[in-house]
């Protein structure tokens, strides 16, 4: 064989195993792509699976808490609480008003003075509104003003 010829050989044998390798990257390529799906919904299932079994144990958790309640016990006792949060402030209110400490006044006299009070400051403050002495005025002209034609 000549020099050229071996050199074409080798180079053709160089492609074929360049072809397999790739051939084989190919198909590693594509089992890990596999593998890795694959892992991946494995972990999707063990989220799933500890999910549910968390809401499960929920769930058991809530029924045990309401087991021995009732809504209409529930309702009652809510009504039970405001009807004395109700009386607490009625006794509040009670304790705080003034004993026969200004209600022997008529509310209709109070208001009456009220308005007479408030009348006579308005009349205090109209009057101390300056006049016209206090106003600069213009200077009249010094010369006369030309005939009509």
């Amino acid at each position: 064989m000549t020099q050229g010829v071996k050199s074409a050989f080798s180079a053709l044998q160089a492609l074929k195993r360049k072809k397999r390798y790739e051939k084989q990257l190919a198909q590693i390529d594509g089992t890990l792509s596999t593998i890795e799906f694959q892992r991946e919904a494995l972990e999707n299932a063990n989220t799933n699976t500890e999910v549910l079994k968390n809401m499960g144990f929920a769930a058991k958790a809530m029924k045990s808490a309401h087991e021995n309640m009732d809504i209409d016990k529930v309702d009652e006792l809510m009504q039970d609480i405001t009807e004395q949060q109700e009386l607490a402030q009625e006794i509040s209110d009670a304790i705080s008003k003034p004993v026969g400490f200004g209600e022997d006044f008529d509310e209709d006299e109070l208001m009456a003075e009220l308005e007479e009070l408030e009348q006579e400051e308005l009349d205090k403050n109209l009057l101390e509104i300056g006049g016209a002495e206090n106003v600069p005025l213009p200077n009249v002209p010094s010369t006369s003003l030309p005939a009509t034609p």
